[in-house]
């Protein structure tokens, strides 16, 4: 009997309730995944084996419904997971083809996790970086970014909006220098506290337009198709697991942030419903064709957050918050004068070798991969903003072509620019056309302050500002007297056309 029992494995717990997978698993582990018994390798009495199951067999009991609250992670010594880093898994081309049409994961735990806490702690990371943390509820996330005073973007956190903290995922390299910032601008009053959780936990990304099937097959549905950025707490063996959507280089996918003492069983799980896992260098080959800017290549003190491509994740109209007063003039004269491109070559090229036009340097290359498959070869870079797709470019002696990437975004910035620009001595503000001036009313100049528009009094108590008018473009009272032919652009103060036209 005893021969029999270590042959089998030690008898199943029924008295504990257990998912239909996980019985399977428990009483049929010795099967391999197959439909004949494994040989033990010896046979000996009064010995239990461990739980040794092939990958189709591993059981994920993750406890729906979600955990009231926050996940409490605690470190577990040997626990962490080093059998899924390193700069390759063998075939990168695999893993990134899986990326684009299977589904991939990449163990990005040494990214940075900050958990910001305290009572504050909305509002003070609201004034601190570009997202409205204000309009966020909890279970809700986004995108941020953390700028300097002159809106020199440092990086883009990835955010989850919790019941008692906030979750910020960032950069390795910027991890320390921005955990260092926000406890730097932490007042005496201010009841905030920033953690680091990094080693504390791991976190994966699961990547590819086959990322729902494998969490439909994980019974983790209810989480598929809900906006970017939602999240909820599981129990997995418990241990707990945060999953949210998104993939930090797309807004399709899945993030999981869970602790290192379940994160074997979560990742071999994982691969055993088809994900193709995938090291450090194809990470950065997808990165740059993705179009995700990255700290010390895209991201530096010499650009700016709009012309990093980072509008999406910029709200202009949250309020006092860093680098405001720079991103706002930048919208309001018209200022970003270069952006980002994602670039094909022709060859190999170094970064920092400059984009060239007829002769003349129109930009930088700032990252250079390979494409996704070996004889490809693809970059990042800025160009002046006149430089468009049609254009023939050279970096050094390689031809390249520029190209949209994913993950940037123009369109938003498009947009204010579309309400607030300046175009051969013209103002466009969509379908607004400028207030009529009754010729047989007088009008009473009012002192503006500087740098806005030109505001008028009229006579019968109502205002009028001149914001539309440009030199071609003149307010004439009944004499023919100019009154009016400054030009200047909409500023902060003209709330009155705000509620005329859709940002």
């Amino acid at each position: 009997m005893e021969v029999l029992r270590s042959y089998f494995g030690p008898p199943v717990d029924l008295s504990r309730p257990r998912g239909f997978s996980s019985f399977l698993s428990a009483r049929n582990y010795r099967l391999g995944g197959g439909s004949k018994w494994s040989l033990p390798v010896r046979l000996t009495p009064r010995t239990w084996r461990p739980l040794r199951c092939a990958p189709s067999a591993l059981p994920l009991d993750v406890s729906p419904p979600p955990i009231d609250g926050d996940p409490e992670l605690k470190m577990t010594e040997g626990a962490a997971l080093k059998h899924c880093t390193g700069e390759t898994f063998g075939d990168d081309n695999l893993a990134i083809d899986a990326a684009f049409n299977g589904v991939a994961i990449m163990n990005l735990s040494h990214f940075g996790r900050l958990r910001v806490t305290g009572e504050d702690r909305v509002h003070f990371l609201h004034n601190q970086s570009t997202a409205n943390f204000e309009c966020l509820t909890e279970g809700e996330g986004c995108d941020t970014v953390f700028v300097t005073a002159t809106a020199r973007t440092i990086d883009i956190a990835y955010v989850w909006v919790m019941k008692n903290a906030i979750l910020l995922l960032v950069s390795p390299s910027t991890s320390n220098s921005i955990a260092e910032m926000l406890n730097k601008y932490i007042f005496y009053a201010d009841k905030v506290e920033v953690h680091d959780i990094s080693q504390q936990t791991c976190f994966f990304a699961l990547i590819g337009p086959k990322s729902n099937q494998v969490m439909e097959a994980l019974n983790l549905g209810d989480i598929v198709g809900q906006p970017y950025g939602t999240h909820r707490h599981y129990n997995v063996n418990g241990a707990p697991l945060t999953i949210g959507v998104g993939s930090i280089l797309s807004r399709d996918g899945f993030s999981f942030m869970l602790s290192p003492a379940s994160s074997r069983s979560v990742w071999r799980s994982l691969l055993s419903h088809g994900a193709i896992p995938m090291g450090a260098n194809a990470w950065e080959r997808l990165r740059v064709l993705k179009g995700r800017p990255a700290p010390g290549k895209e991201l530096t003190k010499d650009y700016n957050v709009l012309e990093a491509g980072l509008s999406m994740a910029v709200h202009l109209d949250k309020g006092c918050y860093k680098g405001q007063e720079t991103i706002s003039r930048l919208i309001t004269y018209n200022g970003v004068k270069q952006r980002l491109w994602g670039i094909k070559l022709s060859g190999q090229a170094a970064p920092g070798t400059s984009i060239v036009i007829d002769g003349k340097k129109v930009g930088v290359l700032t990252s250079y991969v390979l494409g996704r498959r070996d004889g490809e070869h693809v970059g990042l870079g800025y160009a002046k903003r006149h430089v468009s797709p049609a254009d023939e470019v050279f970096i050094g002696d390689v031809k390249g072509t520029l190209v949209d990437v994913p993950f940037l975004s123009y369109a938003k910035l498009a947009r204010y620019l579309h309400v607030i620009c300046t175009w051969r001595g013209r103002v466009t503000l969509g379908k607004v056309e400028p207030p009529p001036v009754e010729a047989d009313v007088s009008l009473e100049p009012v002192q503006p302050p500087a740098l806005v528009p030109q505001w008028y009094r009229l006579a019968s108590g109502g205002t009028f500002n001149n914001a539309l008018q440009t030199s071609s473009f003149k307010h004439l009272d009944k004499s023919g007297i100019e009154i009016g032919s400054r030009n200047i652009l909409l500023g902060d103060q003209d709330r009155n056309l705000q509620g005329s036209f859709e940002l």
